[in-house]
């Protein structure tokens, strides 16, 4: 007998609040330290309060991953309402949420419980998610709505550009982007995640043509590929990411958008200023 399928993800998809609502996505949030004070990403600061904190700030928060005990809880409540559950989640390369997803898992039934490494995070992360959710919602099984997650991993990406490499370099999450340091400071880098990597793609002299690239490289990568799907990202910057988003969106004749903020944990390492847009194909 299958069951019902519902989905459980992290706070650095940031999906928007409409979505989470129509399919009952389950949303487990990474801790922000910062100095003697713990925050839920996304629930006890959320992005606005935090990226103009985060501007002023002396110390600079750090992040970590979801006690065990909140997937446990989660997974227990999800499985005694006759739920299977698909749990997507950060790159394990970026946090170590998964080994808390694994960790919780231990001991509850095997066949009822599928963990994914979406090798992202944010929107990127947020379309496999939404494709996962909306096979749940038309009867597929686990196993086809891990298939669902899996084929669309597949075919999304996320490119952003960042104000300063300052964060990343901080947090450690640099990845290929660290040779940009030193002499780029100035420079405004183009990055994306690949493998659930922060790498770099190129950098350019400025903010504009920063953007300008930014579309080019999305037009790029979906060219010749149909459905397009999109989703603007931003960090304390509403304006310059709708203006972008509004931009790719004529150019890539995408068929769904979406707009997102970038999570206070992932800000916490791309810093305030980040503008992106994810992208699924097919």
């Amino acid at each position: 007998m299958s069951h019902k399928v519902a989905i459980v993800t992290d706070s650095t998809a940031y999906l928007p609040q409409d979505l989470i609502d129509h399919y009952r996505i389950r949303v487990t949030p990474l801790v922000l330290i910062w100095g003697k004070e713990i925050f839920k990403d996304g629930i006890d600061i959320l992005p606005t309060e935090f990226y103009h904190r985060l501007q002023n700030a002396k110390i600079i928060p750090t992040t970590s991953q979801p006690p065990v005990q909140n997937f446990k809880a989660i997974f227990t409540q999800l499985l005694n309402e006759d739920y299977d559950v698909l749990t997507i989640l950060i790159s394990d390369k970026l946090s170590g949420t998964l080994d808390s997803a694994y960790q919780a898992a231990k001991g509850l039934p095997e066949d009822r419980i599928r963990i994914l490494d979406s090798y992202t995070t944010s929107m990127a992360m947020g379309f496999q998610v939404i494709m996962a959710a909306r096979a749940a919602e038309d009867g597929k099984d686990l196993n086809e709505c891990l298939k669902v997650a899996e084929e669309t991993r597949d075919n999304t990406g996320v490119v952003f550009v960042v104000d300063t490499l300052e964060f990343l370099h901080r947090g450690g999450r640099i990845g290929g982007g660290a040779r940009f340091l030193g002499t780029a400071l100035k420079l405004k880098p183009i990055l994306e995640v690949v493998g659930g990597r922060v790498e770099a793609v190129e950098r350019v002299r400025t903010k504009n043509k920063a953007n300008n690239r930014l579309l080019e490289i999305i037009e790029e990568r979906t060219r010749g590929k149909s459905p397009v799907r999109l989703a603007g990202l931003h960090a304390n910057a509403m304006e310059d990411a709708q203006v972008l988003l509004e931009r790719a969106k004529k150019r890539t004749n995408a068929v769904e958008t979406f707009f997102s903020k970038v999570s206070p944990v992932i800000g916490t390492h791309t810093g305030p200023g980040t503008i992106g847009l994810a992208y699924m194909t097919g």
